[in-house]
């Protein structure tokens, strides 16, 4: 199959052939629908909303927009579908799992299929998204798929002639909502371990992406899950994301997405029926190079933990901490690989960098560090190009008081900071109100491992970034969340 094809249209490819041939294939499907008890169908109030192309600014369909009728609707075909005596309640859990593993495998056959559309409606460079975002997907299914039925209570010796035994249980309706940076793969992240421990779902994918997890949701149904066990709604979080969080029928929230959300979320919760809530937030992650370190390998890994998807993660390791005697290559060499970083189509093979959702509010972090005094080594503008482009952009000289080195940017910015001793740059690092990630570069181990012990992050990478992995739990301390995914 012919997936790029190389017309140059000034700085840009053409839209591959696949891509017009997705589109059509998606709509004459119907995935432009809300999708309950394994049925396409229209929003209750008839309302749609525009999905766009961010690198183009064209507008890629209409979708139905859910709001809490189509709520009301979903909880009701999820609870029906949880009901004691229902096929999903009644099915073994090996057979739970060969229907995850059937799902990874229609994933897995469609991959390019839904690569193209993932890069379409957001922006993500095809090349990175086929293997990286794909295969994560996949892989988390599979997991999942195999955690099935392995999911043991234990046995507990008490006083007396008792006997005692604990047992694993679904909570039951879950409502989870999903952030437009990796569509795909938090579809994966929150549907493999509901479904694996026998919940039912109710999902909401963000209004700017729901194009894959649309799709994902005729995957579903192809796979043979009984009617009502996944639910997909696309709509707006002040709608349909407030209905699914204080809903009384569900029993417990997911949410990925900004911190400010996050709380909402939270108090809808303890508002409606003290849900169990699951929140993973934004982060400011510290990211430690000391003196010691393989100068080459820290560059690339902190240049690819700032600047993978175009910044937008919120893994980022944002605040690079650098030990003052190599501080002035390290930035000199930050430069020069941020100047090589290709942006682009996202259906040119040799893009690194794709558009971003947020542009203007990216744009302004990168001019409040200008005005508070930080040292603009490269980047800082919007490329004149047709869609939301970012130069990459490096900031030395940054304080730590400065809204660039506090707030979350979601973009591709990378500031440098100094550092002269160990006990210094721990301090700096955990005075941020955030704590998911954070990482370290040194050849010894003692450090390394002082480092790692003190820092409060759910997540610390030592001589890497961004080392993800479906079999390890995700999540952040203090104001990037609580509980933990996978």
């Amino acid at each position: 199959m012919t997936v790029i094809k190389h017309i140059h249209s000034g700085q840009f490819l053409e839209i591959c052939p696949i891509s017009v041939f997705s589109l059509n294939m998606y709509f004459s499907l119907g995935l432009y629908r809300i999708f309950i008890n394994n049925e396409w169908q229209d929003s209750v109030s008839g309302k749609t909303f525009p999905v766009y192309n961010p690198a183009s600014g064209e507008q890629i369909c209409e979708v139905q927009e859910a709001e809490k009728a189509d709520v009301d609707k979903a909880v009701q075909a999820a609870r029906l579908a949880f009901t004691l005596g229902s096929v999903w309640r009644r099915m073994d859990a090996s057979e739970r799992g060969r229907l995850l593993a059937k799902l990874a495998d229609l994933v897995e056959r469609d991959s390019a299929y839904l690569a193209t559309i993932e890069s379409m409606d957001s922006g993500k460079p095809f090349l990175p998204t086929l293997f990286v975002d794909l295969q994560g997907t996949i892989k988390t299914l599979r997991y999942y798929a195999g955690y099935a039925d392995k999911i043991h209570g234990t046995s507990i010796p008490m006083d007396g002639d008792y006997l005692s035994f604990t047992r694993h249980e679904p909570i039951g309706v879950c409502g989870q909502i999903i952030p437009w940076n990796f569509p795909l793969m938090m579809t994966a992240w929150k549907l493999g371990p509901a479904l694996a421990c026998g919940n039912t779902v109710v999902l909401k994918p963000a209004e700017q992406t729901p194009l894959t997890c649309l799709y994902i949701g005729s995957l579903v149904k192809e796979a043979g899950f009984p009617p009502g066990v996944v639910n997909i709604l696309p709509g707006f979080g002040p709608t349909a994301g407030a209905a699914i969080a204080s809903h009384m029928g569900i029993d417990k929230v997911a949410f990925t997405g900004s911190t400010e959300v996050g709380k909402l979320i939270q108090e809808a919760a303890g508002k409606s029926n003290l849900k169990r809530v699951t929140l993973e937030l934004g982060g400011k992650n510290p990211n430690i190079i000391f003196a010691d370190a393989d100068l080459d390998l820290a560059v690339e890994q902190a240049h690819q933990g700032v600047f993978f998807n175009a910044g937008q993660c919120c893994t980022a390791g944002s605040r690079i901490f650098v030990e003052e005697p190599i501080y002035e290559e390290f930035v000199r060499r930050s430069v020069e690989r941020a100047k090589r970083r290709t942006v682009g189509s996202p259906f040119d093979p040799t893009t690194e960098q794709g558009p971003q959702e947020q542009q203007s509010r990216v744009l302004e972090f990168i001019q409040s560090g200008i005005s508070e005094g930080a040292r603009l080594e490269c980047g800082g503008k919007a490329l004149g190009l047709k869609g939301f482009f970012i130069e990459p952009t490096v900031f030395s000289n940054v304080k730590d008081d400065m809204r660039i080195a506090k707030e979350e940017i979601f973009g591709p910015v990378q500031q440098i900071m100094k550092f002269k001793t160990i006990d210094e740059v721990i301090e700096r690092a955990n005075n941020t109100e955030y704590g998911l990630v954070a990482a370290v570069f040194t050849s010894d181990i003692t450090k390394a491992m002082t480092i790692s012990t003190a820092m409060q992050a759910g997540t610390v990478w030592i001589n890497c970034f961004n080392a993800l992995s479906m079999q390890c739990p995700f999540g952040g301390y203090k104001m990037s969340g609580n509980g933990r995914e996978l």
